[in-house]
């Protein structure tokens, strides 16, 4: 925040903490620049621990960053200094608003959101927020009780005035085509970048059960954290004679191909996998991170369960045993597959982007 004189600036852009958060408003700023905004008139504020500060710098956009963290959920002195760090923000972001003088501010939840959608209402800017999950989070819950326009993701997300426009994801994934149904079939395991363990253990039992299946592969990404103990066990697993084809690495680098491919993902259920999924049109077998905060993994679930889109496992269930079931049914009607398939598409907005940004547009015009 240096220099004499600013740019006019379009979009404020609040995001902040977590990919979940912060991808989508990059998919955002990059449609605005495709519509003729130029890029120093799209800015982000973002949250000094979360990895906006990084991505967005090297998205080629401009990025103030605001002290402080959130609120934990329980009672905790730590809560004291946190609130504390609130008010610096607030008033950084109040500054930043004034300063930039935006035609609108997008939230899109996380740290950095909810000061300035504050900060936006106190200088009558309009704003919009975005929410990824099927559960909306206290900045946006907040936001909409401030007027804030709310565009969500999924169908039934409780924010009043709500506009559906989907989840904004990636152009290689939103062009995903699903390859025409081949032998063997593939099952895809993911539990995030870092992973997850429960997802990682009943994956590994699952090899166990299945090692004499040749109708089937595998393709398990364990992520960074588990990766050497996956591989040590996969290793004690493996016997002569095992007929699975059973992939392990420890990060996809290209997951639009295995979107194209998988007859069956079996996954977490945050807000950019639920989005990916749909819009591939992957059926899916979803297990809930638990305590995540307002349960949001198990309402996005849910959403998919619903609509027939996906099968949700409580993690406490999700076992190699309890895959064994669930999959080899899966595995072996094709007609529900399909079903499933047609049903996660409805609920994926391919064109999500645009629909967020005629909404940016539209609130900014009526200023």
């Amino acid at each position: 925040m240096t220099g004499v004189s600013n740019p006019p600036v379009f979009a404020l852009l609040a995001t902040g903490g977590t990919g979940g958060h912060t991808y989508p408003a990059l998919a955002l700023a990059a449609e605005l620049a495709a519509r003729g905004r130029e890029r120093s008139s799209i800015r982000f504020v973002g949250s000094r621990r979360g990895i906006e500060g990084r991505v967005v710098a090297e998205a080629g956009y401009e990025i103030d960053l605001l002290p402080g963290r959130g609120l934990q959920r329980k009672l905790t002195a730590a809560n004291i200094a946190v609130l504390v760090g609130t008010l610096v923000a607030m008033a950084k972001a109040l500054r930043i608003v004034r300063r930039y003088r935006p035609e609108v501010v997008v939230g899109f939840g996380g740290y950095a959101s909810l000061p300035c959608v504050l900060a936006a209402r106190i200088s009558r800017v309009p704003t919009v927020v975005h929410e990824q999950d099927a559960a909306p989070g206290l900045a946006n819950r907040i936001a909409t009780r401030l007027r804030a326009r709310a565009a969500v993701s999924l169908p039934g997300t409780p924010l009043p005035g709500a506009v559906l426009t989907g989840n904004p994801v990636r152009s290689e994934v939103a062009s995903v085509k699903r390859a025409a149904r081949t032998e063997p079939l593939l099952v895809a395991v993911w539990g995030g970048s870092l992973g997850a363990r429960r997802i990682n253990d009943a994956a590994l039992e699952l090899y166990d059960l299945w090692r004499d299946r040749d109708d089937v592969v595998v393709r398990h990404v364990s992520g960074a954290r588990d990766y050497a103990e996956c591989s040590e066990r996969l290793a004690r697993l493996r016997r002569a004679g095992d007929r699975l084809g059973y992939a392990l690495v420890e990060y996809e680098e290209h997951m639009e191909g295995v979107y194209a491919r998988a007859a069956v993902a079996v996954c977490r259920s945050g807000a950019g996998t639920v989005a990916e999924l749909t819009v591939a049109g992957v059926p899916a077998v979803l297990v809930p991170l638990p305590g995540a905060p307002s349960d949001h993994q198990t309402r996005n679930a849910r959403a998919l369960e619903v609509a027939g889109a996906a099968v949700r496992l409580p993690d406490a269930q999700c076992c190699g045993t309890r895959l064994d079931e669930i999959l080899s049914g899966l595995l072996a009607d094709a007609d529900r597959r399909d079903v499933m398939e047609a049903r996660s598409r409805s609920l994926g907005k391919v064109d999500a982007v645009e629909r967020l940004a005629d909404l940016v547009e539209e609130q900014a015009v009526a200023r």
